[in-house]
């Protein structure tokens, strides 16, 4: 594995499928942490483990920094692995 700029762990889990849920974020640069978290009333434990990954990359301050992302989400892996995440853009999250 390549040196990153920046280490993200992120996890989400929700209480029933759907059920109250919410997600947390650890990002790490260097000797620098910063934690995230959100809760939601309904969700589901696959759009939290998204959300988690999503936040995290929403609070980077610069473009260009080499990421990586730890996940215990099959289902977030496949997504960027598997293409999925470029079908879902392309088709604006739809179907």
């Amino acid at each position: 594995m390549k040196k990153s700029d920046i280490i993200m762990y992120t996890d989400g889990a929700s209480r029933g499928n759907p059920g109250p849920g919410g997600y947390g974020v650890i990002l790490m640069a260097g000797n620098h942490r910063k934690e995230l978290s959100q809760g939601y009333r309904l969700t589901t434990n696959n759009r939290m483990e998204l959300m988690a990954v999503i936040a995290g990359l929403v609070a980077l301050k610069k473009q260009g920094q080499q990421v990586t992302i730890f996940s215990d989400s099959k289902y977030v892996v496949d997504a960027v692995e598997k293409g999925w995440l470029n079908t879902w853009i392309m088709t604006n999250f739809k179907g």
